[in-house]
């Protein structure tokens, strides 16, 4: 199994309060791999990422993707070092390309991730 749909797999039973769609989307690159729905109604997308370095590596259509849509969009990295999983903004994007794990995440750890998308 790889990493990242492990990663899912985790996401999905660490952050049971929110109603995950995994969207698998070949006809448009650059699209996150989940959609959310919390309990106030609200949309959002994730990007799921999984890295055993600093580096977070994005295509270019992903960069485009989150830049184009600032709002609601998320990048949760697992980081392999201590598989705690951080959730950044998506309109950080270009800053976690250049930082990488350096960046501060919005929220670290599956409970405090799964506040900040509850309360979206």
């Amino acid at each position: 199994m790889k990493p990242e749909t492990k990663f899912y797999g985790n996401v999905k039973k660490n952050i049971d309060q929110i109603s995950w769609i995994r969207i698998e989307n070949l006809a448009v690159p650059g699209t996150p791999d989940l959609l959310g729905y919390n309990n106030n109604g609200v949309f959002f997308t994730v990007e799921l990422k999984y890295t055993k370095t600093n580096k977070i590596t994005f295509s270019p259509h992903q960069i485009a993707f989150h830049v184009k849509h600032p709002e609601n969009t998320f990048i949760l990295v697992l980081d392999a070092s201590c598989m705690i999983p951080k959730l950044y903004e998506g309109k950080k994007i270009r800053d976690l390309v250049a930082c990488g794990l350096k960046l501060e995440p919005c929220s670290r750890g599956y409970d405090a991730c799964g506040l900040t998308l509850e309360s979206l």
